[in-house]
């Protein structure tokens, strides 16, 4: 009877010794796939626009492309495809490039971009200095940085309706999206406070943020113009001051 004991308690420490992972460990293993070209894994505390503004893609291509009805619907381990045909969309709004004309070539423009025509007008969202301009370079500034005094108002760039407001964006503070039509979105980042909602409507001039310096390490605006999810410089779409 002790030899029978033996026999079995000693089978049983080697099996504990073969290296076989606890199940636990072996289905987190399954659940951590190799991401290929062009996929992104839901982390929590991501939401669908926040993923496609850091990623520089429009976020209802973003839904279309992983079939997401409502874009709310994503969960933490979800693996998103972030590349496919775009959504074909006929009510587009149509945008044209002025070019500026000079009767003396030799004369340089006032404006080193050429503004953009849409079928809205855009306004300057704080009155402060330009501190850094939108530059297009690799890691450039996808924006413009405007400097402020705490507390004072940032004010909606153009008619539309809030897609986000929160922090969740790393880099940006307390920030807000403004989703204008079906090409434009605008952003303001590192707000002290913010005063509206997400799927609030607001208007051109309404106050929707206190600028601060959360994000950044001195107070200032940093605002941002994207078109069809990607970054353009705000300089050609603000009116002249």
């Amino acid at each position: 009877m002790r030899i029978a004991i033996f026999l079995v308690a000693t089978l049983m420490l080697s099996a504990c010794g073969t290296g076989y992972a606890p199940v636990s460990d072996q289905s987190l293993g399954l659940q951590r796939p190799t991401l290929g070209v062009g996929e992104y894994r839901v982390r929590s505390g991501d939401t669908l626009i926040g993923i496609a503004f850091n990623l520089g893609i429009d976020h209802r291509r973003l839904a279309a492309i992983n079939g997401i009805k409502d874009k709310d619907l994503i969960y933490a381990g979800q693996v998103l495809k972030t590349q496919g045909s775009p959504v074909a969309n006929s009510s587009k709004s149509t945008t044209k490039t002025v070019s500026k004309r000079s009767n003396n070539k030799t004369t340089p423009p006032k404006k080193t971009v050429a503004p953009v025509v849409t079928n809205f007008s855009w306004g300057w969202p704080h009155s402060g200095k330009v501190l850094a301009r939108y530059s297009s370079k690799e890691g450039g500034n996808k924006g413009l940085d405007i400097s402020g005094k705490l507390g004072e108002a940032v004010k909606a760039a153009a008619p539309g309706q809030v897609v986000y407001a929160g922090s969740g964006l790393l880099g940006y503070g307390n920030l807000v999206i403004i989703s204008h039509n079906q090409e434009f979105l605008s952003a303001y980042a590192h707000n002290s406070k913010i005063l509206v909602k997400e799927n609030q409507q607001v208007k051109a001039g309404q106050v929707i943020a206190e600028l601060g310096s959360s994000g950044a390490t001195v107070p200032m605006l940093h605002f941002e113009i994207r078109k069809d999810g990607k970054p353009v410089d705000p300089l050609r779409y603000l009116p002249e001051r």
